[in-house]
């Protein structure tokens, strides 16, 4: 069974040139199959990056890495509406649908099924499938127990699925913007302030301690999933397409590091310790799916 990395759209709101950087660099320099691309946590973001869309999809693409483009992850106002059913409209990408009016446009069509909708059971999977769902993204806090259940299911019906296994967890959305209301702004007046926490702000409990990171409408964990001492126990389950969400730092070698597991060049432990230097600097967690707090790290080697 081949294993297939793929790379999650950026959910932070980075300047525009650098995002176009950072996706060069994908195409020319790391060992990623698939990358998604797409404005999802914010629409008000959206027109910086548009622009680039083509010249970034075309340079993945001659690099030998497929494209693929994510929805919005909520959709409230009738630009948004507007802006979902024009990306769904592309016919020469698969779509990630990430909200249920994405899959409206979508039906009886073939697409993918994102992180953001709730696919928790099988019942939920075959539903979606009957609509064109051909590929499922599963939410990240589902244990291994629930992710064995659903690849088992989803050979049964002859779909494909995919397993984040690297960055911040996504926890809620809001139709309120936290960030902005944290600097005392509004929503519709922010100023982007969210550009100046390019991996999400710190959230502190009452007693400073770190708990989760806050990216425009969107809660995030604060520590780092990093699903490596479990890839083999996925692949077992016949889980073969794993996941990284992408963090302003050095994402090449981060990839770098999750293939060579995958091949068998390196142990997950020898990973583990070179991505406490070079990836996000927080804690690593992977409880969720061991079936404990998500914030939790098990030992597993």
């Amino acid at each position: 069974m081949t294993n297939e990395l793929t790379l999650g759209p950026i959910l932070f709101h980075w300047p525009a040139e650098q995002k176009r950087d950072f996706y060069f660099q994908i195409a020319d320099e790391a060992p990623i199959d698939t990358v998604y691309i797409g404005e999802v946590i914010c629409s008000k973001r959206s027109p910086f990056f548009e622009p680039y869309y083509e010249e970034i999809s075309e340079r993945l693409q001659n690099a030998g890495k497929k494209v693929v483009f994510s929805s919005l992850a909520e959709v409230m106002i009738p630009r948004e509406r507007k802006m979902t059913e024009s990306m769904c409209s592309l016919d020469t990408y698969d779509i990630e649908a990430n909200d249920s009016s994405a899959l409206y446009h979508l039906r009886d069509t073939p697409h993918r099924i994102g992180p953001f909708i709730n696919v928790y059971n099988e019942n939920t999977m075959t539903f979606l499938a009957s609509k064109g769902a051909k590929h499922f993204t599963l939410p990240q806090e589902l244990p291994a127990t629930a992710i064995s259940a659903m690849a088992h299911h989803a050979h049964k019906i002859g779909a494909t699925l995919e397993v984040q296994v690297y960055g911040r967890v996504g926890l809620a959305l809001s139709a309120r913007c936290y960030h902005a209301r944290s600097h005392n702004r509004v929503k519709d007046n922010c100023q982007f302030v969210c550009e100046e926490d390019p991996d999400g702000m710190q959230l502190n409990t009452i007693n400073g301690t770190p708990y989760l990171s806050i990216n425009g409408i969107q809660t995030l964990s604060y520590h780092c999933m990093a699903l490596v001492n479990e890839l083999d126990d996925m692949r077992n389950m016949g889980v073969n397409i794993f996941r990284l969400s992408p963090h302003h730092h050095d994402m090449v070698k981060t990839s770098s590091l999750y293939r060579d597991v995958l091949n068998k060049k390196i142990s997950p432990q020898k990973a583990i310790s070179e991505l406490k230097k070079v990836g996000l600097q927080v804690p690593f967690s992977n409880g969720f799916y061991h079936g404990v707090d998500g914030h939790r790290w098990i030992k597993t080697a």
